[in-house]
């Protein structure tokens, strides 16, 4: 497969920079289970991993019969924020990765994120990659609409002065590659071995234009 060129790439961070799903699943978990829904790690991040908690507000209070209000979400943002800074680490070969994508795209990269803002730049800096991120991070809370709507990916791609239909789109959701192709650009999808709650067949139907296993492959996908 030969590589089109592109003029800018933009990153989620979730699943994709950082491997911080089962810690914030986890969190998660333990908080239904105090509102009595139970469920496994793997059942919760089959459920939630790609979506905004509060996006899912309807489906807890049905599930638990109690309201989701903005005390309890501060509560669960607050927890999951400790369990990160004690645990989060870099996806596998992620930083030699953006280190030769940002060379190879004269700095033209971003993140746009589902995540809100201190989350991500929380994690980047912890981890040595907000740098590569510096004043192009983008977050779906900022937005009129988040993922699986584009504007996360717009908004990165105007900031960047690139054109969406020449940006490449790095995700591991199907969420977010819906984001990807709605925004018009090429959606390259990460769905590591260890994946239990993406098919990569779901994604290729999706829209993806590639998948692939292993981040030292991306700069290669890219044509650097």
């Amino acid at each position: 497969m030969s590589a089109p060129h592109f003029e800018a790439v933009l990153f989620d961070c979730d699943g994709v920079l950082v491997d911080s799903e089962p810690l914030t699943n986890g969190v998660l978990r333990d908080m239904l289970a105090e509102r009595g829904w139970t469920l496994t790690l793997d059942e919760c991040m089959l459920q939630f991993v790609g979506k905004a908690v509060s996006d899912e507000a309807v489906l807890i209070e049905q599930k638990t019969g109690t309201p989701v209000t903005a005390d309890w979400l501060a509560s669960f943002r607050q927890r999951r924020n400790v369990a990160l800074q004690a645990q989060v680490s870099a996806i596998p070969n992620v930083a030699d990765a953006v280190h030769r994508i940002h060379a190879g795209h004269d700095g033209r990269i971003a993140c746009a994120s589902g995540a809100d803002r201190f989350k991500v730049e929380l994690m980047l800096g912890q981890l040595g990659l907000l740098r590569y991120f510096d004043q192009r991070i983008f977050s779906g809370h900022e937005m009129p609409r988040s993922k699986p709507h584009p504007d996360v990916y717009l908004a990165a791609a105007t900031a960047l002065a690139a054109l969406p239909t020449r940006c490449a789109v790095v995700e591991d959701t199907l969420t977010g590659v819906r984001a990807g192709v709605a925004a018009g650009a090429t959606v390259f999808a990460y769905v590591p071995p260890s994946s239990r709650h993406v098919d990569a067949g779901v994604l290729r139907q999706a829209g993806a234009y590639h998948v692939f296993d292993d981040m030292a492959l991306l700069p290669g996908l890219l044509g650097l």
